[in-house]
């Protein structure tokens, strides 16, 4: 098995998508090098953290983190932008691995009954081919052991990308956008919401105010922190 595993790697390499270098057998999607350099947080060890703090005084969350920092024209930029626009799910499925890895090190995983990811709009997401989200909420799943709920939120109105909006404007794109589609589904349980980047945290309080309405608590966890 090792043999031929050595020969497809010698006839179809496999090179790091941070700086392009050949991956060994071990290696996968990013080299030992790039994956290093990745700018973890720390967050999930860290109460009162400024992602925690981003919340404050507007919904009542029990905990939240960040995997890495958010920075432009970064490694992490790229592999965002893969994943997001090029269909590359085993980016994301990578990225949600690590991150699970970090909330393994948090002092209240075990808080945790079930993970939810921030939906797509059903149009956005046909377009798309899949919700990013949820492929990095299946990545932190598959590492935390909690069961991934991919459909337990609906996004209802179609809103325009959040990238170039301000505070306001974010949180005008997305009031009252999510729904939760069975609320007994989730009544009584401590919920992880999964999105890929957290700026303003608009998005994240919108879906979190949906999962409070349905009688359950929630805690946020993003792949990056965009704190600019």
């Amino acid at each position: 098995m090792h043999l031929l595993s050595s020969l497809v790697h010698l006839f179809y390499p496999h090179t790091c998508d941070g700086c392009g270098r050949d991956l060994v057998r071990t290696e996968n999607i990013l080299c030992l090098r790039c994956l290093r350099r990745l700018p973890a947080t720390g967050f999930q060890r860290w109460d009162r953290n400024p992602v925690e703090k981003i919340f404050w005084g507007r919904v009542s969350i029990h905990h939240a983190m960040a995997a890495y920092y958010f920075t432009r024209a970064s490694v992490l930029q790229r592999l965002i932008h893969q994943f997001k626009y090029h269909r590359r799910r085993d980016i994301a499925l990578h990225l949600g691995r690590q991150t699970g890895h970090q909330l393994l090190q948090s002092e209240w995983l075990y808080e945790i009954d079930c993970i939810v990811p921030v939906p797509l709009h059903r149009a956005k997401e046909r377009h798309r081919g899949y919700n990013q989200a949820a492929v990095l909420a299946g990545g932190i799943a598959e590492i935390v052991g909690r069961p991934l709920l991919p459909h337990a939120m609906r996004r209802t109105a179609y809103a325009d990308s959040q990238t170039r909006k301000g505070r306001v404007s974010r949180w005008e794109n997305v009031e009252g956008a999510f729904t939760v589609r069975e609320p007994a589904a989730l009544r009584g349980r401590h919920v992880l919401l999964v999105d890929d980047v957290i700026t303003t945290g608009a998005t994240s309080e919108a879906c979190s105010q949906a999962i409070i309405d349905a009688q359950a608590s929630v805690s946020i966890c993003a792949l990056a922190f965009a704190n600019n």
